[in-house]
């Protein structure tokens, strides 16, 4: 009996430690574990976050530039709005008051009375004469009256006969208006070179001196011609 279990044990149904140990080996590590996959609603939501996050961070970029944008036209806009204030006061600075309408009249030969005295009679040819114009107000009203006291204003005419040889208004002076009143007298200094004067105004020295000869001297208003000193004669020579 014992003859026969040992013949129905073929050796190919002996395993031996080895190749148990193997066999489990394979079965425990040739199996490889399984990939964790992200379900479709999963990638959808994350998907919906990440257009959410970049959708804001890009309203906020285009918020913040359209800030910046809206400071600088702003600051430009004012720095414009100052330069045109700037101009629009500086043309309206440079634009002259109205003159005030006075009461006071124009001085007439009624109430202005002029005298001229030349200090000699006589001026050697090439010389200098000086005169001296005096305005005396002789009027009676309390208000007195106006006169511009400049020179080429209140002028010194240069005659030989019919022929006008100088003017003190051939060059433009500085307006002297007066208020002439009672008891108010104006004096001014004049000086005639012995030259003959143009159209233009010059130095005396670029004149043409006068010859010898009778001269005569007279103040006049310009634009009145009944305002008018005693004629004076000179003698050029």
């Amino acid at each position: 009996m014992s003859s026969n279990r040992s013949s129905n044990t073929s050796p190919s149904s002996r395993t031996s430690p080895s190749s148990r140990t193997s066999t489990s080996c394979a079965s425990s590590g040739g199996v490889r574990p399984r990939k964790r996959t992200m379900s479709k609603r999963k990638r959808a939501m994350y998907r919906r976050r990440r257009l959410v996050f970049f959708g804001g961070l890009l309203v906020f970029l285009i918020v913040c530039v359209l800030c910046v944008y809206s400071l600088i036209r702003g600051a430009v806009a004012a720095h414009e709005w100052i330069g045109v204030a700037d101009r629009m006061a500086v043309s309206r600075s440079a634009v002259p008051a109205p003159p005030k309408k006075s009461k006071v009249k124009d001085c007439t030969a009624k109430n202005l009375q002029m005298t001229l005295t030349p200090a000699a009679d006589v001026v050697p040819l090439g010389g200098s004469l000086e005169f001296t114009a005096t305005m005396t107000y002789v009027g009676t009203d309390p208000a007195g009256c106006f006169v511009d006291g400049a020179d080429d204003a209140r002028v010194l005419v240069i005659r030989s006969g019919a022929d006008t040889v100088w003017r003190s208004d051939a060059c433009e002076a500085a307006y002297r208006p007066l208020l002439m009143m009672e008891g108010v007298t104006d004096e001014r200094k004049i000086v005639w070179d012995t030259v003959r004067s143009g159209d233009e105004c010059r130095a005396s020295a670029e004149l043409p001196h006068v010859d010898r000869g009778t001269y005569t001297a007279q103040l006049v208003i310009d634009g009145d011609t009944h305002v008018e000193s005693e004629p004076v004669t000179i003698t050029v020579g």
